[in-house]
């Protein structure tokens, strides 16, 4: 791959009074050039052409197309002299003749399942910006594609594939067993993970350990003098369920807390969810007085049914989540919880796959980071034992507080 991102930018040595006057005439011939007889020679939109910087310097074609590509049986003063006036008249290499002579469409794919619970919207902005700024960096571009099923992402991947519109993926919100890796893989078609799968050969990816927040914030529960420690956790499917599962369940092993599975429940990545799943937690014989949440939305939503109960979230229960959505922060109290630098992630990810599309080995490219805490008010010391806790729901169960809902 030829790097030609520095020739809209070229920055020369610190040039004397006679040096700028030059390069100011060079930039109003260039701008009288751009207005003239030259114009119809333009291509669409008046845009550069190789052509017109070969009349502007006076040298053929090729010689300005080998400089531009950092020929050495091209002098480096001709080198120089085609980087500045590519600069002063703005020239950017044509994507289709750059596609054919490297082989590359300088695009990437990224396919987001838009049904999946509003997975993307904590973080989609941010993310995209991300991998927006490292492609830019490099003249490529980002080609986004929505589905509303899994088959659906599967042929939206492989139509963007036929169709040759890019030369990459992206894959976010990974599976433990993901059929999108998989065909890709099948298609021999670079791609990047945007988590873990249970499958690691082949396969590159950037992932932030959700599985070392979950031990930390059992360890901070611990601290705090919680011995009955719940888990909401997410889909099934999803591999970051089940590494934040094991950090759970390795955080009470390290602490010498006894496993208990009437304290785990799975299947929520919403507030509603949420609320369902610590209701039933705090209605058993034996509650618990702190509850860990796999998903941001998931903790808000165990907050509300708290609050339901006549309890208050951080007083009486406590709860930390992972994520780190805005909402989190306008919670009432502010939510606790392990925050995801996402636009990081973006532009990890795109130069993690710009360097697979260019050959670099799968293997090679792979990266685990840390999240980080966020401490609010939505934790604290158990000022209510489980036993306290059962005795006011089920006082407040009588009144039936919730309704129907």
């Amino acid at each position: 791959m030829i790097d030609e991102t520095g020739f809209g930018s070229y920055h020369g040595h610190t040039m004397n009074e006679d040096l700028e006057h030059r390069t100011r005439s060079r930039k109003r011939t260039s701008r009288n050039r751009a207005q003239g007889t030259t114009r119809q020679q333009r291509g669409v939109g008046g845009r550069t052409t190789i052509r017109d910087l070969a009349e502007y310097l006076h040298l053929s074609k090729g010689t300005v197309s080998r400089a531009l590509n950092g020929y050495s049986d091209i002098s480096a003063d001709t080198r120089r002299r085609v980087a500045e006036a590519a600069s002063l008249l703005e020239y950017r290499p044509s994507k289709p003749a750059r596609a054919i002579r490297t082989g590359l469409i300088e695009s990437i794919g990224l396919v987001l399942n838009v049904d999946e619970d509003n997975a993307y919207e904590p973080f989609l902005s941010d993310f995209l910006d991300g991998i927006s700024r490292r492609l830019g960096e490099e003249g490529w571009v980002l080609c986004v594609a929505t589905s509303f099923s899994a088959t659906e992402s599967l042929e939206a991947h492989s139509m963007l594939v036929a169709e040759k519109k890019v030369d990459g993926f992206i894959l976010p919100r990974t599976k433990i067993d993901d059929a999108r890796a998989d065909l890709l893989q099948k298609l021999k078609v670079p791609f990047v993970l945007y988590g873990r799968t249970a499958r690691t050969d082949g396969r590159s990816w950037f992932d932030v350990r959700g599985e070392s927040a979950m031990e930390a914030a059992v360890e901070r529960f611990a601290r705090q003098g919680h011995r009955r420690i719940a888990y909401i956790g997410a889909r099934a499917d999803n591999m970051f369920q089940v590494l934040r599962l094991n950090g759970y369940r390795e955080g009470l092993k390290a602490l010498g807390i006894s496993w208990e599975p009437t304290l785990e429940t799975e299947g929520a990545m919403s507030e509603a969810e949420g609320c369902a799943a610590a209701r039933m937690l705090l209605q058993s014989r034996n509650p618990p007085t702190a509850i860990l949440c796999a998903v941001d939305r998931a903790a808000l939503g165990a907050c509300r049914a708290i609050r339901g109960f006549g309890l208050v979230p951080g007083h009486d229960v406590s709860v930390i989540g992972y994520d780190g959505i805005p909402e989190g922060a306008y919670a009432q109290p502010p939510l606790t919880t392990f925050s995801v630098d996402t636009r990081r992630a973006g532009y990890r990810l795109a130069d993690m796959l710009i360097r697979r599309i260019g050959g670099e080995p799968a293997e090679m490219l792979r990266q685990e980071v840390d999240a980080d805490l966020i401490a609010r008010q939505s934790d604290g010391p158990p000022l209510m034992t489980p036993e306290q806790i059962a005795a006011h729901v089920a006082r407040m169960a009588q009144t039936d507080p919730w309704g129907d809902t």
